[in-house]
């Protein structure tokens, strides 16, 4: 027959609990705890004493109280104990399952929440796909004899109707790197620099048709194509037109070669190359600029802000409504250049920019006053 004593000690036990431990954590003397794991009623002053311990002894363990105290009585008279299975408390079979299904279902829901919600992964990958696509995409621009402007990808045909027949003449860009590489049917492939012009023979008859201008192309990044505009031969007196902020058109500056007294030259060179403009505040001013084609940016600068440095690879325009406000330096081919600036309180926009002359087929870095 299972005995409370015995039953007391072997649960402390398994919780590798002490007597010390005990008797710190309940209040009960070690005397009293030996006592009642012996079974010893004596060393008690009552019975009604011991049954409170030995109620509260239990109870700490995690064994029921009162089944313990069945124990006790039956073993005062003699009867049988009560199975020691009912005496513990267990926690429910299905408790802990639960909790770790209810874990597993919050981690579900808060992934499916960010990757659809937050982060938009589904989203922004059929969005890039959808954006690849389309760059990868050919495209085929029919030149109408108007003048016009397409920034071309890598594969992208201009299609020139024929002289004589039907039909077209294709154009077909094989590169965007640093300049633009056309293949023409009669003259093979055609390299058009940054800031050329390029009269093309499209039937060989020795008269060229049609006029490319390129005003943009990335010397690193082929992926972001480049910038060309198309006209008739016989409009090739007529100045190029550049694109303005506003996103219509504007006549831009003749090539170098051609009297403008709004344009100075910097550097000449046979080669286009990155070149910095160094702005360094000296008074209160609004400025504005953008680099290449980039995003124009804005700002209100005091003497106290430090310098600017604007990288491009083809050209910067700058906006500033006090322009004797600010220095501007020019740094390309290891020569550095200080900019002529015009008098105080007056607003001035000018571009820095490459332009390429088809008289001696060189480069010129000029800065141009814009009205």
């Amino acid at each position: 027959m299972e005995s409370y004593g015995e039953l007391l000690r072997k649960v402390r036990e398994e919780q590798e609990l002490s007597v010390e431990d005990v008797e710190a954590k309940t209040s009960i003397t070690r005397h009293y705890i030996e006592g009642l794991e012996n079974e010893e009623n004596g060393v008690f002053p009552g019975e009604p004493y011991m049954i409170g311990f030995l109620k509260n002894y239990a109870e700490f363990l995690g064994l029921n109280g009162e089944d313990v105290l069945k124990l006790y009585h039956a073993k005062k008279i003699q009867e049988s104990p009560v199975p020691i299975e009912l005496l513990q408390k267990k926690k429910p079979k299905f408790l802990v399952p639960l909790i770790i299904i209810l874990l597993v279902l919050i981690l579900a829901g808060t992934g499916i929440y960010l990757y659809f919600f937050v982060f938009k992964v589904p989203q922004k990958r059929l969005e890039s796909q959808k954006m690849l696509a389309e760059i990868k995409k050919t495209h085929q621009y029919e030149f109408s004899g108007v003048t016009e402007t397409h920034r071309m990808y890598v594969g992208d045909q201009i299609l020139i109707p024929a002289k004589e027949g039907k039909g077209n003449v294709v154009l077909t860009v094989k590169g965007t790197l640093g300049c633009l590489t056309l293949e023409t049917p009669a003259d093979g492939d055609q390299r058009i620099d940054l800031g050329e012009e390029r009269p093309l023979d499209l039937d060989g008859d020795s008269v060229s048709d049609v006029i490319l201008y390129l005003s943009d192309v990335d010397m690193v990044d082929e992926s972001r194509g480049a910038q060309v505009r198309m006209l008739l031969s016989d409009a090739s007196s007529a100045p190029v037109a550049a694109e303005t902020d506003s996103g219509q058109t504007a006549t831009p500056a003749p090539v170098v070669g051609v009297a403008n007294a709004n344009q100075t030259v910097i550097l000449d060179d046979n080669r286009a190359y990155p070149f910095t403009l160094t702005v360094t505040f000296r008074g209160e001013c609004l400025f504005r600029y953008r680099v290449d084609s980039g995003e124009k940016l804005e700002n209100h600068y005091t003497a106290a802000s430090s310098s600017i440095p604007l990288t491009a690879q083809n050209g910067v325009r700058i906006w500033c409504s006090n322009i004797n406000s600010v220095r501007l330096q020019v740094n390309a081919g290891g020569k550095t250049e200080d900019l002529a600036i015009g008098p105080d309180g007056h607003v001035q926009v000018e571009d820095i920019k490459w332009v390429y002359s088809n008289t001696d087929g060189r480069y010129r870095l000029v800065v141009e006053d814009v009205n």
